[in-house]
């Protein structure tokens, strides 16, 4: 473990360094920032000795490129939607279609992810199917008691084909 004095140096000397990597990187202040933190904890816990200080600046560059591949390459990144994009996405939803997608995100969920797949994204039967892992005639049957319970509940004749 390295001296509070070492990283301190640390930080002075490679800071803008660091940061500028990992924002080409990440593009993202926030991650930037929490990659930092994390290169430089690591520098702190790690035990080796640096040969140089161009050995030290090179070990510290790969430690934060590395860290933000793996931000990058991370689940919630990969399947993360800006909020900006969410806010567009409700503003698209039309006042009259509100209604019939609060019924249908009220659905059981068996019955709620068939029915907006279908409605909502366009997707076919067979497509479905896949998707969730059932049989085509599932998804029918399923459509059909979906559309059943959005009937009872928003009146009328519900959601046509």
């Amino acid at each position: 473990m390295r001296s509070e004095e070492e990283v301190n140096h640390a930080v002075e000397r490679y800071a803008d360094m660091v940061r500028r990597v990992c924002f080409y990187h990440l593009k993202n202040e926030a991650d930037t920032e929490d990659v930092f933190q994390n290169v430089f904890l690591k520098y702190m816990l790690y035990d080796g000795v640096f040969q140089s200080a161009e050995h030290e600046k090179a070990w510290l560059l790969r430690v934060a490129i590395n860290d933000c591949k793996d931000i990058l390459k991370s689940f919630f990144r990969r399947n993360m939607v800006p909020l900006q994009a969410v806010q567009e996405l409700e503003a698209d939803v039309l006042q009259d279609h509100q209604e019939v997608l609060e019924a249908v995100l009220s659905l059981p969920k068996r019955y709620k992810d068939v029915i907006y797949l279908y409605y909502f994204e366009g997707y076919t039967a067979a497509e479905i199917g896949r998707i969730l892992g059932k049989k085509e005639n599932t998804v029918y049957s399923l459509l059909a008691r979906g559309r059943g319970m959005l009937k009872k509940e928003l009146g009328g004749d519900g959601i046509g084909e």
